[in-house]
């Protein structure tokens, strides 16, 4: 057998057995609450990507706000 065919075997297996387990309404929860748990992993890796790039125009704009502030100054 192939080793691809081994790991398709052994899900089904894993979910045959939460199904007799848990019911279908139990394991159809849990994979919702998995479904939930990555788009939550996702908004967060999203966020912090924003975060930063707001952060890095901000310093922009306020090191260029500081520069015409001192040439204010200097005149």
């Amino acid at each position: 057998m192939e080793v691809n065919l081994i790991g398709l075997y052994l899900v089904l297996f894993i979910i045959a057995g939460m199904i007799a387990y848990a019911g279908i309404e139990g394991t159809m929860d849990v994979f919702v609450y998995l479904n939930l748990q990555l788009r939550l992993v996702y908004i967060n890796f999203r966020k912090e990507i924003m975060k930063f790039k707001l952060k890095r125009g901000l310093d922009k704009m306020r090191n260029n706000y500081l520069k015409e502030l001192e040439k204010l100054n200097d005149k």
